[in-house]
């Protein structure tokens, strides 16, 4: 299954509430869809579908780093479990700990320093993926705060207020 596959498991995850969330968008009564809320849910929805797509991509082509397949993995299964504190905590940890590297100011003289681009390569995203991840981390908080409106199941206390 899906548990072999930490790549499969995240897309198949996170695209199902979307499948689920698109559905439901679509079912709502005309009145509740034309309202100002009802619209604003609508774009908050598309953009998640969009800002997502990234992800997707690095997991069909299986592109995703290991830290992150990792941490978003960790969100995945806390979410399926019905921990979302544990996967807010997961989450903060891969969003903030991205952010705090300063991204591209590790040149502070003119001339680069032989060696020196090597010693905060692990931390500094490239630019344009540092965006795009971003996007797609900004994607799955609201996925993940979907899953958590869904499960009426879970135990309050579980549960990011």
């Amino acid at each position: 299954g899906d548990e072999d596959d930490p790549h499969k498991e995240i897309y198949n995850y996170f695209k199902g509430l979307l499948k689920q969330w698109s559905k439901e968008l679509a079912d709502r009564p005309e009145e509740v869809a034309r309202t100002a809320a009802g619209k604003t849910e609508l774009k908050t929805q598309k953009q998640c579908k969009d800002y997502i797509k990234p992800l997707f991509k690095s997991c069909k082509s299986r592109t995703l780093e290991a830290s992150q397949v990792h941490g978003i993995l960790q969100i995945v299964r806390h979410c399926k479990d019905g921990e979302f504190v544990k996967a807010n905590d997961q989450y903060i940890d891969i969003a903030i700990g991205r952010a705090a590297w300063p991204i591209g100011v590790t040149m502070v003289g003119i001339h680069a320093r032989a060696g020196r681009e090597k010693i905060n390569d692990n931390k500094v995203a490239h630019v344009m993926n540092s965006e795009l991840q971003r996007k797609y981390l900004t994607s799955v908080k609201r996925l993940m705060t979907y899953a958590q409106d869904k499960r009426k199941d879970v135990d309050p206390s579980k549960k990011v207020r």
